[in-house]
């Protein structure tokens, strides 16, 4: 199935393994709390057994290193872009509302960058993420 839409999400590429996980799993929970008609309906197996929605579309993961990140953020911020960040800052937080503080105390320009998502029309994504390789 072809989606018209893309989601990509970039990880700094000199993260642990445990916070380039971390990242993407909040980077992700933005896409779906953010993004109308993301998620697709509830699963059920033969059991009767229900389960959470997910994504309706496949999430692209890439790599990168800290320029790049900088790079593609500001091409998506360009593009008025559907964004969500992750900057160094929110490894030493531990809640939402401390998160939201770190972030509205840099400029986009300043942000110390580990991770992004976005979200939006295939080509448009494509152009943000062009260059950038897919997470091994």
């Amino acid at each position: 199935m072809r989606f018209d839409t893309k989601i990509g999400i970039v990880v700094r590429d000199d993260l642990a393994a445990w916070q380039r996980l971390n990242v993407t799993a909040f980077l992700a929970s933005a896409v779906a709390g953010g993004a109308p008609g993301v998620i697709g309906d509830p699963y059920e197996d033969a059991s009767g057994n229900a389960y959470l929605a997910m994504f309706r579309q496949p999430v692209l993961v890439y790599e990168a290193d800290a320029e790049a990140i900088k790079a593609a953020h500001v091409r998506a911020l360009a593009r008025e872009m559907d964004v969500a960040v992750y900057i160094e800052d929110m490894f030493k937080t531990g809640h939402d509302e401390a998160n939201r503080a770190t972030v509205r105390a840099v400029t986009a320009e300043e942000m110390p960058l580990v991770g992004f998502a976005v979200h939006g029309p295939k080509n448009g994504v494509d152009k943000v993420l062009k260059g950038l390789s897919l997470h091994p």
